[in-house]
């Protein structure tokens, strides 16, 4: 892998940026939005409680680390869906652009715009609501790493479905993380949930982060061995999906779907 055709993805996401500022209004207008109404729905709460519990920290961190899980899987598909919007293919690929550069270029690009939207989340959540994110210590890393590598994968497979089934299916992109939110217990146990949406939740990493994190902030006994364990589920998610990617690449190239990628669904 060349780092300079890595540079070239990287350096085109940031001119888009550049020609079009609105296309920098997303990176940190919503996440400024989520954190203003969580803040103050646990604002409201802490007042109901009467001080009994303090719902900054369980609720409002859950958004802001599921909000950077969001990020980090929008930020590989949507720079991945500019290149589909702008029919760029043909011209990408016709350069010395392996896949593997391609994807890396994308991982970087999402890296990049997350960071802002993480940067403007603990801004507000730290110097408006009072969160004290930092106080989880150490164990932070493996979570926001857990979630970075989960959000990663679901964004190649995410782009992965748009190859193979067309520009006219990106609305599948979207509402991704919100289909899953429900099974990883983000602002309650698992065991709340149905045998069922328990065991599909065990699949899925962000659940062991959330378990951990809420057994931190109650000082009850923390699981290395289970966010191990959501970790090493989250790497093999990134090789899956990006096996996943190869393959659909593979047959779009073999079949000609590159060449007759158009704006409606190919089958």
């Amino acid at each position: 892998m060349k780092p300079r055709p890595v540079a070239g993805v990287l350096l085109r996401q940031l001119y888009l940026l550049r020609g079009s500022p609105v296309r920098s209004l997303p990176l940190f207008a919503w996440v400024a939005i989520d954190i203003v109404v969580w803040g103050f729905i646990t604002r409201y709460l802490n007042s109901m409680s009467a001080g009994r519990f303090n719902y900054i920290p369980s609720l409002l961190g859950a958004v802001l680390m599921w909000d950077f899980f969001t990020r980090i899987m929008q930020g590989v598909s949507t720079a991945f869906l500019e290149d589909v919007w702008s029919r760029n293919f043909l011209n990408l690929f016709a350069a010395p652009l392996t896949l593997g550069e391609y994807i890396t270029g994308l991982v970087i690009t999402s890296i990049a715009t997350s960071t802002v939207g993480l940067i403007v989340m603990l801004v507000l959540a730290m110097t408006v609501f009072g969160l004290s994110f930092f106080a989880l210590g150490i164990v932070l890393i493996p979570f926001l790493l857990t979630l970075f590598c989960f959000g990663i994968a679901l964004g190649i497979l995410a782009s992965a479905l748009v190859l193979r089934l067309g520009p006219a299916s990106e609305w599948l992109v979207w509402p991704l993380p919100a289909l899953l939110s429900p099974f990883v217990g983000v602002f309650y146990p698992l065991s709340t949930l149905p045998r069922w949406m328990q065991a599909v939740g065990h699949l899925l990493p962000p659940a062991y982060v959330f378990q951990g994190m809420r057994a931190v902030l109650a000082h009850r006994p923390f699981s290395a061995t289970s966010l191990a364990a959501g970790g090493a589920i989250a790497l093999l998610d990134i090789v899956l999906a990006g096996y996943f990617f190869a393959r659909v690449f593979r047959h779009a190239v073999r079949t000609g779907l590159l060449a007759r990628y158009s704006a409606e669904s190919t089958g």
